[in-house]
């Protein structure tokens, strides 16, 4: 590959990041266009990496592109969130049961750390930075549980259901539970039981699905 080819790619991640964020975040709320002369001018981009990440965002399930429309942010539905936070919740479970299983000094400190720092983002209701602490939880749960196929299977899907897991937070009850969901978590990696964690990361995980799908139905009226 060519340096101007691996210039590109680069471009088009950085891009592809950014516009992620925002549709996570619902700062680009379903329906929206992504025009590429837009944001080329926008994020101070030729429109090649700007075409190239929304490539990336279609395969990620956020964007649909067709001929005569040109890229969308794609919907989001109650019975997508439903069917999504079922899958999530096997995969993500499975982790924390792994995981628990062979989880080492090094690994339950980083926890320790991102859990710290998550619960200090929740009391100043900074639901952003919040988010993202929170998201880097779920993903090391999953990368150190050290199986990769079932880290390739969740990021087939990770990015769908984290719009929903932004859209959570937002139910105060919903977040308050869940910060409690995340220190009985901690506690059972501390024990290293992994019957435990998987069964706190099931019920995490389904009820973050169930308030979703409760929420887009009340959207919708």
């Amino acid at each position: 590959m060519s340096d101007t080819s691996l210039d590109v790619q680069a471009s088009a991640e950085r891009v592809a990041d950014r516009l992620r964020d925002r549709i996570v975040k619902g700062d680009l709320p379903p329906g929206s266009r992504l025009v590429e002369r837009k944001l080329s001018a926008e994020l101070n981009v030729s429109r090649t990496p700007i075409r190239e990440a929304l490539k990336l965002l279609r395969v990620d399930g956020l964007v649909d592109i067709s001929l005569h429309r040109g890229a969308q942010v794609v919907d989001y539905t109650a019975k997508e969130a439903e069917d999504l936070f079922d899958l999530i919740a096997v995969i993500e479970s499975l982790a924390a049961e792994r995981l628990a299983q062979r989880i080492t000094a090094e690994v339950l400190e980083r926890l320790e750390s991102l859990h710290t720092r998550m619960l200090a983002q929740y009391e100043a209701r900074d639901a952003s930075t919040y988010f993202d602490t929170n998201t880097e939880i779920h993903d090391t749960i999953v990368v150190e549980a050290g199986n990769a196929v079932l880290t390739d299977s969740h990021r087939r899907v990770a990015m769908r259901a984290r719009r929903g897991r932004f859209m959570a937070i937002f139910d105060a009850d919903r977040w308050r539970q869940s910060v409690g969901e995340h220190e009985t978590v901690m506690a059972a990696f501390r024990a290293r039981d992994p019957a435990a964690a998987a069964r706190i990361w099931r019920q995490h995980l389904r009820h973050s699905g169930e308030s979703v799908a409760e929420t887009l139905r009340r959207q919708r009226g």
